[in-house]
């Protein structure tokens, strides 16, 4: 063997520097890492921001509030209508005009609809990630029904832009609880589907359990919150702890595992699928009657048959658009329960037409700061594993 030979067969020593992403696909976006490795263990784990920057909530203090909606469900594109949710509510707070409660039954079911939706794509693509191709194409094809309902309702299909402040930009399409009705009669079984496919599965067993560990004192000093801290055995879900647009009236449990790793994780998204349909069970059989915008002048938008046959309706319709509305100053923040965990919006009003300042509390931001400490002393190819347990949305992690 020639010198050159021995010399490249001696094991080396130093630490390997390397690049994950921005352009990976196992990165869920363009999001970037830099590894440090030993061989294939990680040592450590540094994520870089920046390369899907918007500039969102600076152009949201740039329109009036009305103008901010259809911005909000571009930052989570995965759960839109939680994301319209809390900005409608925080307005709402603001303002002092809460929701018809038609309304907030029918945001209960595009809430739901919306987790349900974001945690099918990250099933599919997660099961994907760590090598199983099938279930992906299970999850799609109920994302699609999904869809077809956001579309029948509002016309959009990925991110409907329904929810308004005071309510919904109109009542429900005629058939759309039937349609909806039919899904969740069918959905459970579905979800047995996913779990013949992966739950008792041994190589995706192998793949998951132990990896990724967040015990649960770092995971709260971390401030995770979603499946993340809900896997690692803290039952804290807004849904019950602060509830919101009726939640309160609705049954439903927080799924929660104890094993804090990816398997722990996958196990607490699966129950949550179970969960949402109940609550959707519910809200079509308590669906009450009424208005589905509330009315308060200078504020809220008159219904749009009004604006062609009432002189008043045209002339508030006209200073809406025109001037906007102008609340009361303060702060008010507003959270929920999205997909990812504790979605929170605060507001600043200076009393104008436009918010002072709005910050978005991402929990896919928050819940990215704990890659580092799940990911040492893995091997590399756990870390695409973990990174996939987080369940990102680039687009609000760099806002």
């Amino acid at each position: 063997m020639s010198e050159q030979a021995l010399q490249a067969a001696e094991a080396r020593e130093e630490v390997l520097e390397i690049n994950l992403g921005p352009h990976h696909p196992s990165t869920h976006g363009v999001f970037r890492a830099i590894v440090e490795l030993d061989g294939e263990i990680v040592l450590n784990v540094t994520p870089y921001l920046g390369y899907l920057h918007r500039g969102y909530e600076k152009t949201c203090e740039n329109k009036h509030y009305h103008q901010v909606i259809p911005l909000t469900e571009r930052c989570d594109y995965m759960g839109a209508s939680s994301n319209s949710l809390v900005y409608c509510l925080c307005v709402e707070r603001i303002i002092d005009v809460p929701a018809p409660e038609r309304a907030q039954a029918i945001r209960v079911i595009m809430a739901e609809l919306s987790r349900i939706f974001s945690h099918l794509f990250w099933l599919g693509t997660h099961a994907h990630d760590v090598g199983a191709m099938t279930p992906l194409f299970y999850t799609l094809r109920e994302r699609e029904e999904i869809m077809n309902l956001f579309e029948l309702v509002a016309g959009g299909r990925l991110m409907p832009n329904y929810l308004r402040i005071g309510g919904l930009n109109k009542d429900l399409e005629e058939g759309f609880i039937e349609r909806l009705g039919k899904f969740t009669e069918t959905f459970d079984e579905r979800v047995d589907d996913y779990e013949t496919l992966l739950t008792k599965n041994a190589i995706y067993m192998d793949r998951t359990k132990g990896v990724g560990v967040l015990p649960l004192q770092d995971a709260i000093a971390l401030g995770a919150s979603g499946p993340v801290i809900r896997g690692s055995g803290l039952a804290w879900d807004i849904r019950k702890t602060e509830p919101y647009s009726g939640y309160e009236q609705y049954q439903f449990d927080i799924p929660v595992e104890y094993g804090c790793d990816v398997y722990s994780r996958y196990l607490v998204r699966i129950e949550e699928l179970r969960q949402s349909n109940r609550i959707l069970k519910q809200a079509i059989r308590k669906m009450p009657d009424g208005p589905v915008i509330a009315k308060k002048a200078g504020v809220i938008f008159p219904p749009q048959a009004d604006i062609y046959t009432r002189m008043e309706s045209l002339i508030h319709h006209f200073m809406l658009v025109v001037e906007g509305m102008k609340p009361p100053v303060g702060e008010y923040y507003q959270c929920i329960e999205s997909p990812r965990g504790e979605l929170g919006c605060f507001l600043i009003s200076d009393g104008g037409p436009n918010p002072f300042r709005l910050k978005w509390r991402a929990p896919a931001f928050v819940n990215l700061e704990s890659l580092t400490l799940m990911t040492k002393g893995c091997f590399f190819a756990d870390l695409i594993a973990i990174l996939s347990s987080v369940d990102i949305v680039l687009a609000e992690v760099d806002r």
